[in-house]
């Protein structure tokens, strides 16, 4: 692909070079690399069942060893609230009060979510600031007929001239209420901490945010700061990172040529959550909790979902610790073919490590080395729930280009749903992958590993997307905790349903972990 002289200008002004950006478009022209799901992760195949004795012990074995570790939440919080809208914008663009009853609109619509919102209006956190407006301006709501009221109170939500909910950072929104008190997302994961951070250092939180909204998140803590301390006994370290402009990729038109904005200037895209991997490698901690941000629960759910935290954790600091004693034992000691084969065991039953079916014939100095590979990688453990039709990404084992096996997390769109064999183990998954992560990027030296080096490549992305009313195509990077995360070391648990709780639409809200018993 030929560049302008501005174009070229552009790309470096972008952090990228044109080989990085040929390298995508070439992406574009191969189309879509299709992960090779070899059969679904279970309980017993892929997944770990903990049973409650064995619980107990993790969590109790992580609470002893917090306030000796640096502990780090890393929250992707970037994303807008519009889509929690979505019917609602709907509603505002097809219905008119004055020309169908509202019970017609909804009939002939086989609508669903919209009259369960409307029938549990009151219960929304956000439904006294939405009266406010309206008496502020002058909206006599009480006396209007149901097809008005309903009208205009989802008009005052979402109008850019007014509330313009839609318009806020996911993070900011209120999803809960306490007495008088709104909480959103953003204060709750810092309630959240605080039943597994450390008891002596001030609790870490690490928020990935566009930039634009960087004041309204600093605003928001100033605003609660000192009553989240208040209430939780300890102080907070809040850090916050964007994106880098230089993980953005180029965009094409469907005949995979350059697209171009009204000024003639290259269109760039942010590449989807894959590109957090960046912020994620700044963290120096040694065990870092990854969470979405729209997955929080009310008080009354919290210790619950702490204790399935501390357990993933529990699990992480046991395994990192054998793993650094099996890696010096290979660098520092004599080892028999036994002792060889005993670390071969443990990759393979502790970390659904798929050993090569030529390990035997290695030569003892050559199995030292592979051993030693195999278990210097970043470490995560990542909590699974049995399935539920949630849509979203879930655990298999993936087979590569060599034939080997690997546990993975893979998204719907990373499987070739033409071919039906693979169309079928994806429709069988029985657990779903809820983003509840726990991870090591250390090293047994303390040095932090470089994510870059343990990411597939060829797991990217290409979606259709819109620019001014114009198809265009986007390449998305390997996803953060799928294509990212291919060559950590991985353990998949089995966790209770209850630990998640995501607010995809506004309806989410009215479920009972949202919710005030």
């Amino acid at each position: 692909m030929k560049f302008t002289k501005e174009d070229i200008e552009q790309i470096k002004d972008y952090g990228l070079t044109e080989k990085v950006v040929n390298q995508q478009i070439s992406q574009f022209n191969d189309g879509i690399y299709y992960s090779n799901i070899h059969s679904a992760a279970t309980v017993g195949d892929g997944i770990f069942e903990i049973s409650y004795l064995e619980v107990d012990n993790y969590v109790k074995f992580f609470e002893t060893k917090r306030d000796e570790i640096s502990v780090i939440k890393f929250i992707p919080a970037s994303g807008a609230a519009t889509r929690m809208f979505k019917f609602l914008f709907d509603f505002l663009k097809e219905y008119n009060p004055r020309l169908q009853s509202l019970n017609a609109y909804i009939n002939r619509n086989a609508l669903r979510d919209l009259p369960l919102f409307l029938i549990a209006l009151e219960k929304f956190p956000f439904y006294n600031t939405v009266l406010k407006e309206l008496e502020k301006a002058g909206v006599d709501y009480a006396n209007l007929n149901p097809n008005q009221k309903a009208y205009v109170f989802v008009k005052t939500m979402l109008e850019e001239n007014q509330l313009n909910f839609g318009s806020y950072p996911k993070g900011l929104f209120p999803f809960h209420k306490y007495n008088n008190d709104l909480s959103t997302a953003f204060e709750e994961h810092l309630f959240e901490m605080a039943f597994y951070g450390s008891r002596k250092k001030p609790l870490k939180v690490h928020f990935t945010i566009s930039e634009k909204h960087k004041d309204k998140f600093t605003k928001e803590f100033k605003r609660i700061e000192e009553r989240v301390e208040k209430i939780t006994g300890f102080s907070y370290e809040i850090l916050f990172s964007y994106q880098h402009q230089s993980t953005d990729t180029i965009a094409l038109t469907k005949e995979n040529e350059l697209f171009r904005n009204e000024d003639g200037s290259l269109y760039f895209r942010p590449s989807g959550h894959g590109a957090l991997l960046k912020n994620l490698n700044t963290n120096e901690a040694d065990v870092i909790f990854i969470n979405n941000i729209d997955n929080v629960v009310v008080k009354d759910y919290k210790h619950e979902v702490a204790k399935y935290k501390k357990l993933l954790a529990g699990i992480l600091l046991k395994t990192k610790s054998s793993v650094f004693t099996h890696i010096k034992s290979l660098k520092n000691k004599e080892l028999t073919e036994q002792d060889l084969n005993t670390i071969g065991d443990f990759l393979s039953n502790d970390l659904n490590f798929s050993i090569s079916e030529e390990f035997e014939k290695y030569s003892h100095k050559y199995k030292i080395e592979y051993l030693i590979e195999a278990l210097n990688r970043p470490i995560r453990v990542c909590g699974m729930v049995k399935n539920e039709g949630e849509p979203g990404g879930g655990p298999f084992w993936v087979k590569d280009e060599s034939g080997r096996l690997s546990l993975q997390i893979v998204e719907s769109a990373q499987v070739d749903k033409k071919n039906k064999e693979q169309k079928r183990i994806l429709a069988n998954a029985t657990h779903f992958n809820p983003v509840d992560i726990v991870c090591s990027i250390k090293d047994y030296e303390g040095n932090i590993f470089d994510l870059q080096k343990y990411v597939n490549h060829k797991a990217a992305f290409i979606t259709m997307k819109t620019k001014v009313g114009k198809d265009v195509k986007a390449l998305e990077i390997p996803g953060l905790w799928n294509g990212s995360m291919a060559y950590w070391n991985s353990i998949f648990v089995e966790v209770p349903v209850s630990t998640f709780n995501p607010v995809k639409t506004v309806n989410d809200l009215l479920k009972p972990s949202h919710q005030l018993s």
